[in-house]
């Protein structure tokens, strides 16, 4: 489905925040409340002298089956200076499965504590930089993880509950004690209940699935790189990505004593998650996109367009589900893979995020729901941005192939292919989208490949693509790959080495105050570019018995025609005047999903196949750039096999080495 353009909504939310200004000035301002209503919450508290405390929160489930309800571990730094006065502060909260096991941050920080179990350290600088200026730092330890109770699900009724019960917890509906196992109670008569949420990878798929129950207090979250469907991070249409399912990234996680008493946990997760790619009652329960109708939380959406682990079709159908809720929301794409804007934009990063906690958790009127809703990195380190996004003018257009000069080597225009034009190619694992891309222009009998004419005119893509294929099988079972390239010269940010589009430095640069315990000061980075003669910058895979249902496989008949409808990842993405858009079909992608049983020749029924691409400007957009002439000063070098290296076998848990 197509990211839909949608406008700033006035809604009720926007007029509370907007009515709350003044009132908040009163009871939050550092400063006290003097004159107009502030627009910036200040550095005014006392890091080194903040309450660092554990509360132990009641999930009110029990997950490993002990006869106990059971507790997450909390983990909170927040200003002394505000109880003190009588005021309340909110809450800033990270809830995350890695802060034992594999750290967070591009230097894989963890969790520390003192003798009596309070927090020295946290990841990240969320605290450093926020509590100074009036928020509290939460940080949640799943269930199953560190110091928590229970068992991790992978994004299932636990895992969310562990963040949820925190959020109740803030607001007075849930029970917190001092210990563990204790029957001290304690409670959160500091915190006004505001909560934003945050997090990369796992930790922003807690605060969508959080969001998406509806829960009150929870004012905004900010998911980077983040699922929205469990199913989609295993499964494309049916095709498998990786070679193990959740129980291995349940088992990753999991503190040691948890592994030994979550057996049942753990085969529930093989038992109900089969690897045939069928949609069961388990990964319906980890789908969040269709609840996105409860969300009433602001949400600030950032993604790398090359994100090959948390793949940006998550992205797509999160932001069209809250597009149709008219959720109040922003979105940065960049040209990384899967890596913290912290690490590619830091100090407009800082910035952004500090006024966007300031409007919707302290209620401050600073303007940032007026600015442009996405910022796009169109080159490393350059930046674009759009009042809404999609651009209110992109329009899905149909774009056929057809056959060209030589097998394998077609067009891509606006014109139906002529009845009986077919391509056939056999699949081969080992190759990959690279492989495809620096073959376009030749016969290769892996791959069908269909380009444009040099275009006149720069041609821009936003949203999400699909590619219809009719093809017909020589075996029972056969996998389907499509993806978009964008074929002519060009530095990218090289998103496929070690670092996924960054290069981590020695120097440091701090963002707020630091302790003996946990520095502010975190290792710079910069871009790592690589020059390339192609760009691969959307793509898209489907088990091709899923052709009758997307959550059901059935064998194919060898020699039977079968249609599919593939689903591409949503990009931005310009194709510059001088260069030619590509698509090309084929079978596995190497290192990308797992291949077929059988290794099938597929035959595409050229007539019967077309794409639906998202055109800034529509299809007008498409006939003005490929009816006329290049210019000649953007004529592209000749064609050559240059580009990112082969794609890396993918990550098997969100977040990789750099969480």
């Amino acid at each position: 489905m197509p990211i839909r353009a949608r406008g700033t909504r006035l809604t009720y939310r926007s007029l509370v925040v907007a009515a709350s200004a003044a009132l908040m000035a009163v009871l939050l301002s550092p400063a006290g409340a003097q004159g107009a209503s502030p627009r910036e919450s200040r550095p005014v508290y006392s890091y080194g002298n903040a309450v660092r405390e554990s509360v132990w929160v009641d999930t009110g489930l029990d997950g490993d089956g002990n006869g106990k309800s059971d507790r997450v571990a909390v983990g909170i730094v927040r200003p002394r200076e505000p109880a003190a006065q009588g005021r309340k502060i909110p809450v800033i909260m990270d809830a995350s499965p890695y802060y034992s096991c594999c750290g967070r941050g591009n230097e894989s920080q963890l969790k520390t504590y003192d003798s009596q179990g309070n927090p020295v350290q946290f990841p990240l600088h969320y605290d450093n930089y926020f509590v100074p200026r009036g928020y509290a730092f939460v940080a949640v330890d799943l269930a199953g993880t560190n110091r928590s109770d229970g068992c991790v699900d992978v994004g299932g009724r636990s895992d969310i509950q562990s963040a949820k019960a925190v959020i109740d917890w803030l607001n007075g509906r849930a029970r917190g004690y001092t210990t563990r196992t204790g029957t001290e109670r304690t409670g959160a008569g500091w915190s006004d209940g505001r909560t934003g949420m945050i997090g990369k990878s796992y930790d922003g798929t807690i605060a969508n699935g959080v969001a998406a129950t509806g829960v009150d207090g929870l004012r905004t979250i900010v998911p980077i790189g983040s699922i929205s469907s469990w199913y989609d991070y295993y499964f494309a249409q049916g095709a498998p990505l990786y070679d193990s399912g959740p129980e291995w990234l349940s088992d990753y996680v999991e503190s040691p004593e948890a592994r030994a008493r979550c057996a049942a946990v753990q085969q529930k997760l093989v038992d109900e998650a089969p690897r045939t790619g069928d949609r069961t009652k388990l990964w319906n329960e980890r789908d969040y996109v269709k609840d996105a109708r409860k969300v009433k939380a602001s949400v600030f959406a950032v993604h790398g367009m090359q994100d090959l682990n948390v793949r940006t079709k998550h992205l797509g159908q999160w932001w069209d589900a809250l597009a149709d809720r008219g959720v109040e929301r922003k979105i940065w794409l960049s040209q990384t893979g899967h890596v913290d804007p912290f690490d590619y934009r830091r100090a407009e990063w800082v910035d952004t995020l500090h006024r966007w906690f300031d409007h919707y958790l302290l209620g401050y009127d600073n303007g940032i729901d007026r600015e442009p809703m996405a910022d796009i990195e169109r080159h490393p380190d350059q930046w674009s941005t759009d009042k809404v996004w999609p651009p209110r003018t992109t329009a899905v257009t149909t774009v056929r192939p057809g056959t060209g000069t030589a097998p394998g080597v077609g067009t891509l225009t606006r014109s139906p292919a002529r009845p009986g034009a077919t391509e056939t190619f056999t699949d081969d694992p080992k190759q990959s989208e690279t492989d495809w891309a620096a073959d376009l222009e030749s016969t290769t009998g892996v791959k069908a490949g269909f380009l444009t004419a040099p275009l006149a005119h720069d041609l821009r893509i936003a949203g999400s693509s699909q590619v219809t294929v009719t093809a017909t099988p020589t075996t029972a079972t056969a996998h389907l790959s499509a993806v978009l390239v964008d074929v002519g010269p060009d530095t990218i940010r090289d998103y496929a080495a070690s670092g996924e589009g960054i290069t981590t430095l020695t120097d440091r640069t701090c963002w707020g105050a630091s302790t003996a315990g946990d520095s502010s000061c975190f290792k710079a980075t910069e871009a790592r570019t690589t020059t390339v003669d192609r760009t691969v910058f959307s793509r898209g895979w489907a088990d091709l018995g899923t052709y009758a249902s997307a959550g059901k496989g059935r064998p194919l008949t060898p020699g039977k025609r079968y249609t599919i409808t593939v689903d591409l990842a949503a990009s931005d993405h310009v194709v510059p005047a001088g260069h030619r858009l590509a698509l090309i079909v084929a079978g596995t992608d190497k290192d990308l999903i797992d291949p077929p049983d059988s290794t099938p020749t597929l035959t595409l029924d050229l007539a019967r196949t077309s794409a639906k691409l998202p055109f800034v400007g529509g299809a007008a957009a498409f006939v003005r750039a490929t009816a006329g002439p290049a210019p000649a000063t953007a004529t592209p070098r000749a064609f050559r096999p240059e580009g990112v290296a082969p794609p890396r076998p993918a990550h098997r848990i969100p977040g990789g080495s750099r969480s």
